[in-house]
């Protein structure tokens, strides 16, 4: 795991105020050790803060702007908002109860990002369901929890759809095996509403769905689902979600990017067409 999963504050801007502080060490010739020192903390406190990894302290991040010669007003501002910004609770906060914290994270990471690439093979993507779909799925996922808790968990994902629809929301590239598609999710009727939905959101101009036929046999990702993160700022590297069990990857680094961006550019090599998308669905709705 390359980000270690922090707490309920804004993990992005937590990654961006890192890689500021990383840079303007550089720029300055200091070593981790120096910087640690002159806070009163380890090097290895550094090396997390720049990583993004811990919460700040502004005490700390003032200490470090003064060490690093940052004396302009305007910057020293603009970088201790980004302090209590990396420290002010995301709106996913008051489903704490239910996240586990490598999930918090990724909420936190899909509210920021500007391009989410993924890959499913088992389900529609979370942020495609309805809300009967992803209840069912949600069911068998938890299937002793009270209904009370199962509805938190349904609005909560319907939360996380409502960025793709605003303005300055992020494009979606989803690419859906077929399999996921013709699964019997929650029975007839259920898998219909969503087929219908899915021929709907297709249309948007910021949602991109493919779907890796059958006819395809073995592909370029085989080893499963995964998602990629892309953000408008460009200090930040793209990051890959891999969700297993009770747990996830978050992988940062290039040479575990790059892998994951090669199988997703062949899958939408191999994949169909929007066009191709449609038939698709409209073949599926009319088994159905």
């Amino acid at each position: 795991m390359s980000i270690d999963p922090p707490g309920s504050g804004s993990t992005v801007r937590r990654i961006m105020l890192g890689a500021s502080l990383r840079r303007l060490r550089e720029e300055r010739g200091l070593t981790r050790e120096v910087a640690g020192f002159h806070i009163r903390a380890s090097e290895s406190k550094i090396s997390r803060m720049e990583l993004g990894r811990v919460g700040f302290k502004t005490r700390d991040v003032e200490d470090l702007l003064t060490l690093y010669g940052v004396d302009d007003d305007a910057d020293r501002r603009g970088l201790l908002e980004m302090v209590r910004e990396a420290n002010t609770p995301g709106w996913w906060h008051k489903y704490s109860d239910l996240l586990p914290t490598w999930f918090s994270t990724y909420v936190g990471l899909e509210e920021a990002a500007s391009v989410i690439r993924t890959y499913e093979v088992q389900f529609v993507p979370g942020l495609l369901q309805t809300a009967a779909y992803a209840r069912t799925v949600i069911r068998l996922g938890y299937p002793d929890v009270p209904e009370e808790e199962i509805e938190r968990r349904v609005h909560l994902r319907m939360q996380r759809q409502e960025r793709l629809t605003r303005k300055e929301g992020p494009k979606l590239w989803a690419v859906i095996d077929e399999a996921a598609l013709r699964r019997p999710i929650g029975g007839k009727e259920i898998m219909y509403e969503q087929l219908q939905h899915l021929m709907a959101v297709a249309s948007l101009p910021t949602i991109t769905l493919q779907v890796m036929p059958f006819q395809f046999g073995m592909h370029a990702a085989e080893g499963g689902a995964f998602t990629i993160l892309r953000f408008p700022e460009s200090d930040l590297s793209d990051v890959v979600y891999v969700e297993q069990l009770w747990g996830a990857l978050y992988l940062d680094k290039r040479e575990d990017v790059d892998p994951y961006l090669t199988a997703m550019e062949q899958l939408c090599i191999e994949s169909t067409t929007p066009g191709g998308t449609a038939e698709i669905l409209g073949d599926i709705l009319r088994e159905i």
